[in-house]
């Protein structure tokens, strides 16, 4: 029970998860179809494991880009144009 306490303790001092946006979760909605896509060129039954360097650089790659560019298109949708 110590550990247990002290672990809960810690948690809710430093380490807080902050909830994501509905932008947020829409980018990684539109992230997990990209990186689904690569991984059906890996094969689903990959274990994490025996992937290579270079797998696991590209999904991570794939992952990184594909929230940026979903949060970007967000972002260009919710801005209104300039008025001249």
């Amino acid at each position: 029970m110590p550990c247990q306490s002290f672990w809960t303790r810690l948690a809710r001092e430093r380490f807080a998860m902050v909830d994501l946006t509905e932008e947020e979760c829409a980018a990684i909605t539109a992230t997990m179809k990209r990186v689904a896509l690569l991984m059906d060129e890996i094969g689903w039954a990959t274990p994490l494991a025996e992937l290579t360097e270079a797998q696991v650089r590209a999904l991570i790659e794939e992952a990184v880009e594909g929230f940026r560019e979903a949060m970007s298109d967000i972002a260009r949708a919710q801005t209104p144009e300039v008025p001249f």
